[in-house]
């Protein structure tokens, strides 16, 4: 009894760290990350939209595969984003989104760019940029956020912002 307890938490806990990966490996959980609670300045129609849709999804908890309010991973949460901003499909998956648009640096990035993170062998992570060093996801540990790109954790995990053609 106690083993298929403990087999089954194991099993579940090792699912839920596999994020937006690619790939079906496992690794250990992000540390917490910072939080931003302030509302970045709005300059145009699709920020504001952008703004709504973190609204909307906030505190939305992260569920791998998980498209619904009820949990939502991170590529989901690009896509109903996108869907509700520029009314386009973005592929479901990070590596396909990661492979789409232009590559753009920190410097050149703007609202609505997808910043890519490393999170580990194999493992990849996703979220919209909303400007001043900010970007929405959907956070394993914590649900639909905004963290900052200069958290130390994400620091080390970034490795890509790409603009999409749509906008």
């Amino acid at each position: 009894m106690l083993n298929g307890f403990y087999t089954s938490t194991l099993l579940f806990f090792f699912l839920t760290l596999t994020g937006c990966s690619s790939s079906k490996q496992v690794v250990a959980p992000q540390p917490s990350t910072s939080t931003v609670t302030t509302t970045p300045d709005i300059q145009t129609q699709s920020q504001l939209s952008f703004v709504n849709v973190y609204e909307e999804w906030k505190g939305t908890p992260y569920r791998l595969g998980g498209t619904t309010k009820r949990g939502i991973d991170c590529s989901a949460f690009v896509q109903v984003g996108y869907s509700d901003v520029y009314q386009t499909l973005l592929p479901r998956t990070t590596g396909e989104l990661a492979k789409m648009g232009k590559s753009v640096s920190k410097q050149q990035a703007k609202y609505g760019d997808l910043v890519f993170f490393k999170t580990g062998y194999r493992l990849r992570h996703v979220g919209i940029y909303i400007g001043n060093n900010q970007f929405m996801h959907a956070s394993t540990s914590k649900g639909v956020i905004v963290s900052r790109l200069d958290n130390p954790y994400w620091q080390r995990a970034f490795w890509q912002i790409r603009r999409m053609p749509i906008h």
